[in-house]
């Protein structure tokens, strides 16, 4: 055999062990590209920190998961990315516990009006057994892991100019917009409102139509979704002291190694934290701001409010747990 012949064969063999060393590299080091969606605007806390988390993970995990938030309801509305957790489509999702609650109802509880106090409450639930025991019960039915509670904030009525809410009877016959979620309607039929279901994307819109009298949301939500520009009134009922679960598919999280789940655990806790501690000061702000702007901020009796439903409705009405309810209470 000639010199070039060897040399040849040598220089083959030699690139083909190189190739083979760095295809098990590549394979070891390989990246995981993972979908994170919501349906919140890029100016809110909860996407602001869904990236932070992100790049978090990423940069703990070293680089072995490089995920992309998707806001705005780009990957569909809430419904639609709830669902997605099950066909793949996404792999991790900041969504109401309202909609989480679709396929685990005890998870909605917190939905019923007036169960917490305030913020404080709400994040001290987060800790409580109570949670862990109902995000469990989420977890066994879907297979989806529950990860944290975010603070999303007090629910308060906003209605158009002609129909300003400063007392339960103001809410009689009252078009309410509702997000798509059953947890939702306890608050409105119990004081006599028409409560029209509307995808969060579609709200403006129907505001500015006159499709719908009111709607009802957070004030750090009022403000990123300019619904301030299109009811003139803002009722401080407080009605709801709202949450966001970041949830990961089961199909991502039973993948996961024990280090790697303690990691997007205490990455998504902390998010929530932060997102949490912003959305509280943001509150307090918006009130005057609001009034700056010339909306007429109303203050109510909320606990006239917590009355007047009581008197009509009760958890169990609901499709909850009255022993939930009664141990939430009981949070101090």
């Amino acid at each position: 055999m000639s010199f070039t012949k060897r040399f040849a064969i040598k220089t083959i063999a030699a690139c083909a062990i190189a190739a083979g060393a760095m295809g098990t590299f590549g394979i070891a080091n390989a990246q995981t590209k993972l979908k994170w969606a919501h349906v919140y605007e890029t100016s809110e806390p909860f996407h602001k920190y869904s990236v932070w988390a992100a790049e978090e993970i990423k940069k703990r995990s070293n680089g072995k998961y490089d995920i992309t938030v998707f806001p705005a309801s780009t990957l569909g509305k809430e419904a639609d990315i709830n669902q997605g957790l099950t066909l793949g489509t996404v792999d991790i999702v900041l969504t109401g516990a309202s909609f989480a609650g679709r396929s685990y109802p005890p998870l909605a509880i917190t939905y019923f009006p007036f169960i917490f106090r305030d913020a404080e409450h709400q994040l001290s639930y987060a800790k409580s057994d109570v949670f862990k025991e109902l995000a469990k019960g989420y977890d066994d039915k879907t297979g989806n892991h529950i990860t944290a509670l975010n603070y999303y904030g007090a629910r308060h009525v906003t209605s158009s100019a002609a129909k300003p809410v400063s007392k339960p009877e103001d809410m009689k016959g009252l078009k309410i917009r509702v997000p798509d979620a059953p947890a939702y309607l306890a608050f409105p039929r119990s004081l006599g409102a028409n409560a029209t279901p509307i995808a969060f994307a579609e709200v403006y819109l129907a505001l500015q139509n006159n499709t719908v009298d009111a709607q009802e949301n957070p004030l750090p939500t009022i403000e990123a979704k300019k619904f301030f520009e299109v009811q003139k009134n803002i009722s401080l009922t407080g009605h709801i002291i709202d949450s966001l679960l970041t949830v990961v598919s089961g199909n991502l999280w039973n993948k996961l190694s024990a280090e790697d789940k303690k990691i997007f655990s205490d990455v998504m806790m902390e998010a929530a934290d932060k997102t949490g501690r912003e959305i509280i000061a943001s509150e307090t702000r918006l009130v005057e701001e609001f009034k700056k702007r010339g909306n007429n901020v109303i203050t109510v009796d909320k606990a006239a409010f917590r009355q007047a439903v009581l008197k009509n409705t009760k958890p169990t009405d609901h499709g909850y747990r009255q022993q939930d309810y009664d141990r939430i209470i009981a949070i101090k």
